[in-house]
């Protein structure tokens, strides 16, 4: 027997950001949103740490920041964010793309062609190339011919 689900109502948005191999599922809440864990003045988490602990510097602070400071939402909400897989920048660029997404999915008719336009929309379709059999290790490196 199937079970009865819940209709309860979403106060949140979910996106999916990508880029290289890594991977970012984004739920953006609004600040004045209050729950149990959810406060006004909770700082944005990536994978259960704030978000200026798991991205250091100021040059990684000012490319997260740059979906909000665009809409000018800087201040109106607060990001919960699950990444995988990548590396530190490749995770930070799959934030960045899902943040963009779910802020445009928020308030489309507002943030999505000030989005689209500094091109935080746009999936990036570059990753890694395979190694080839046969190149020494390498993908594009082609083996070192014999000497003598």
């Amino acid at each position: 027997m199937p079970k009865k689900s819940k209709n309860l109502k979403k106060n949140f948005v979910y996106a999916l950001g990508r880029r290289k191999s890594a991977s970012a599922r984004v739920k953006l809440y609004k600040k004045s949103f209050r729950s149990g864990n959810i406060k006004e003045n909770s700082e944005d988490l990536v994978n259960g740490q704030v978000i200026g602990r798991y991205f250091p510097g100021e040059a990684m602070r000012k490319i997260w920041l740059r979906p909000f400071e665009l809409t000018d939402t800087l201040n109106k909400y607060f990001v919960m964010i699950k990444v995988v897989g990548g590396g530190k920048m490749g995770q930070l660029e799959a934030v960045v793309h899902g943040v963009s997404k779910a802020l445009s999915v928020a308030n489309p008719e507002k943030f999505k062609r000030v989005l689209k336009k500094a091109g935080l929309l746009t999936r990036d379709p570059r990753i890694r190339e395979r190694r080839k059999v046969g190149t020494g290790g390498k993908a594009r490196r082609k083996k070192q011919s014999p000497k003598r």
